[in-house]
């Protein structure tokens, strides 16, 4: 087995205006850094579409229309002053979701050993009813609950180590006991949630805010002390990685210190739960990070040890 990489071209077609961050740019750095030799062993795949029963694991219908209806002719639409939608964007946005299905089934089918979602428009931002934050539909949450409803999992859980906090993922699970949702991520910063309290209706929500400058000691510090030991309390039969890479040092809208390194160390971590506790199921969806370089390192590395659990 091996590890799936899901990514389609759909998602270099999602624009955004001139100087925003979310830029077309960054996947494309990724793909570039992944097309070489070490990386020739990837079983890569075109991500499906996602389709409308697909949203509605997460989202109600009303959200899902107004994403359509928001679709403009030309130009951008705006949502607010950071989210705006282009003539690509929702099929961009579908393919996140359908990404995020497909490497379910992969890794559950025994396809694959587990994957790494290469898409964008991000989604741990966006809530029930709400796009926001450069995100419109909660991809990750949508692949857990396609793992709890149609494959007869139990329990799954969610690690978010984006520098901004999954508002929208926290949002999307809340009442829902089968999921945990543990996340480190700067603070105070953008949105503004993730504080400690933050627990979730079935203390199913752990929130291990960082302050501003924290370096890789302190991740392995709140891995070590609260997520790693709220995973093994949940006891999920299937790892989700919301894989933001924002908290490294060259990164401009953040001010945490991480290196390639510590966003390696975070994904053997969470391999090796998977391995002795979920028979090594782990999905990783890309967020955040908007230094190119930094951004194309660190997925290098996170992918590179996704690949040595194969």
């Amino acid at each position: 087995m091996t590890t799936a990489f899901l990514t389609h071209s759909d998602c270099l077609q999602h624009h955004n205006p001139q100087g925003h961050p979310e830029s077309v740019a960054r996947l494309q750095a990724i793909l570039d850094r992944l097309d070489t030799p070490e990386f020739d062993a990837l079983m890569r795949l075109d991500a499906p579409l996602g389709t409308d029963e697909q949203v509605l694991l997460a989202h109600p219908a009303a959200h899902l229309a107004a994403m359509k209806a928001a679709v403009p002719d030309d130009g951008f639409h705006f949502i607010d002053g950071d989210t705006s939608l282009s003539t690509g964007t929702l099929r961009a946005a579908l393919r996140g979701v359908g990404a995020n299905v497909n490497a379910v089934d992969l890794v559950m089918s025994g396809q694959a050993k587990n994957a790494f979602c290469a898409t964008r428009p991000p989604g741990h931002h966006a809530e029930k009813q709400t796009a926001m934050g450069f995100c419109y539909f909660g991809n990750v949450v949508i692949g857990a609950r396609h793992a709890l409803d149609h494959h007869g999992l139990s329990r799954v859980a969610i690690v978010d180590f984006d520098v901004h906090h999954g508002n929208g993922t926290q949002d999307l699970v809340w009442d829902d006991a089968r999921i945990l949702f543990a996340s480190s991520h700067q603070m105070p910063l953008y949105p503004g949630s993730g504080a400690i309290y933050e627990t979730g209706a079935h203390n199913n929500v752990v929130n291990a805010p960082l302050e501003p400058h924290a370096d890789g000691r302190m991740l392995r510090r709140v891995f070590e002390q609260e997520i790693m030991p709220a995973l093994d309390r949940h006891q999920p039969e299937m790892i989700f990685i919301s894989a933001g890479f924002d908290a490294h040092a060259r990164d401009p809208l953040a001010n945490l210190n991480f290196t390639e390194d510590d966003f390696a160390w975070a994904t053997r971590s969470l391999c090796d739960f998977a391995q002795a506790n979920c028979q090594g199921r782990v999905v990783s969806t890309l967020e955040g990070g908007y230094d190119l370089q930094a951004l194309a390192a660190s997925v290098a590395a996170h992918v590179s040890v996704l690949m040595e659990q194969g």
